[in-house]
């Protein structure tokens, strides 16, 4: 097998490559200029082989054909048995310029050179966004049904999708991830996002209140979570399965949670309260229409409820679209899983290793600058005793 993979230095796309790597062919990445010591740094932790297999291939995303010139082209041409496109934006939180530059325009690039290079097999990663604020099921065969999509995320993930659906001239495959979280067996995770957004606001509660305290908050609905290491097995294991082409495939949870169930697995792992008693979302529903945003548009409650979530470090984007609209079939998953010994595990099963691993690492009180310049820095400060001492060491020019 001869392999392309785009996003490989992401925090899917690594995974995915120690798979890869499982298997037997050469692995061609691309990697912009600027990143070839991070890729570099991957190939080491991956082992001594992976240095004659992994072949560096210098790009951009956003340049057409991804970078490659007409030569290099040439030399690829009909070699690439599968074309793993995942280098993307994964942000609530970007701007629409950045999710149109990176998931639109960096999808297209892709396709037009999986076409030039008439590979095998497209992969695309795509998102569960897709599906935007569909109600109901949404099947994998399912992809344009008139949904909305309400951010610059979803709605450029779905045209990205469009995309290859349209203008691959090769065959493809489709995967949609739910909401990816840390490895279900160590913890570890790239950035702060999804669920992990929260983790501050469950360590602040457990500093403030004893772990039995009951606490009452709202449900917000459903969300789907689930583990790299899921999402880089079944992504390979499908890949490489005869006859599924021309498919979309939805690496979510079949059995999806609600919201204040999964965060409550999160607080039983911080050893924090729980949530005794969540006020179901349908009960605010069924206020006049409208009223919630009204109220929300004062600019009293507008001002405090960005005061609290900025004090958590929770954008006003997560919040917004938090709860899932839809429900997501995966019988075409199951069906071609079946047999591999690849499942979603349970969030109890690997809650703990996910809060261990942000405690450690990704928490960003770790990252605060504490010393005693940070704090006066700025500010018009008063000292007595400055002739000698103390005093003298602290208002001494820095």
């Amino acid at each position: 097998m001869t392999y392309f993979v785009t996003g490989a230095t992401g925090f899917i796309g690594r995974h995915l490559v120690e798979r890869l790597l499982e298997r037997e062919g050469d692995i061609h990445v691309l990697v912009r200029d600027g990143s070839q010591e991070r890729l570099d740094s991957l190939v080491e932790s991956w082992g001594p082989a992976a240095a004659g297999r992994i072949k560096k291939v210098i790009g951009d995303l956003t340049e057409p054909r991804l970078g490659l010139g007409d030569e290099q082209i040439e030399q690829l041409d009909g070699s690439i048995e599968h074309f793993f496109h995942l280098a993307a934006i994964y942000d609530m939180t970007a701007s629409a310029e950045v999710n149109e530059r990176l998931n639109v325009g960096g999808t297209r690039n892709a396709v037009d050179l999986a076409n030039a290079l008439r590979v095998g097999t497209l992969h695309h990663v795509s998102s569960i966004a897709v599906a935007g604020e569909h109600k109901g099921l949404y099947r994998e065969d399912m992809f344009d049904v008139g949904q909305r999509l309400p951010s610059p995320y979803h709605r450029t993930k779905f045209e990205s999708e469009k995309l290859v659906r349209a203008e691959a001239h090769v065959p493809w495959r489709v995967y949609r991830p739910a909401i990816v979280v840390g490895h279900s067996q160590t913890g570890v995770m790239d950035k702060i996002d999804g669920p992990y957004y929260f983790f501050k606001a469950i360590q602040k509660t457990r500093s403030a209140l004893p772990q039995w305290f009951p606490l009452i908050g709202p449900e917000l609905g459903y969300t789907n979570l689930v583990p790299v290491d899921f999402v880089a097995n079944a992504l390979d294991h499908i890949a490489h399965e005869r006859g599924l082409n021309f498919q979309a495939f939805h690496l979510t949870n079949p059995r999806p949670m609600r919201v204040g169930e999964s965060l409550n697995e999160f607080a039983e792992a911080a050893h924090a309260p729980r949530l005794a008693l969540r006020i179901d979302k349908r009960l605010t529903d069924a206020l006049p229409k409208g009223t919630l945003s009204m109220l929300m548009k004062l600019p009293q409650l507008r001002d405090m409820r960005r005061t609290v979530l900025d004090d958590l470090g929770i954008p006003e984007q997560v919040v917004d679209h938090m709860a899932l609209k839809p429900q997501f079939d995966t019988r075409d998953t199951e069906r071609a899983l079946k047999g591999s010994g690849i499942e979603v595990p349970e969030l109890r099963t690997y809650a703990a290793k996910l809060w261990d691993y942000w405690e450690r690492t990704l928490d960003p009180d770790l990252y605060k600058d504490r010393s005693f310049e940070r704090i006066i820095n700025g500010r018009t400060v008063v000292i007595t005793g400055a002739s000698s001492g103390i005093g003298r060491a602290a208002a001494r020019p820095r």
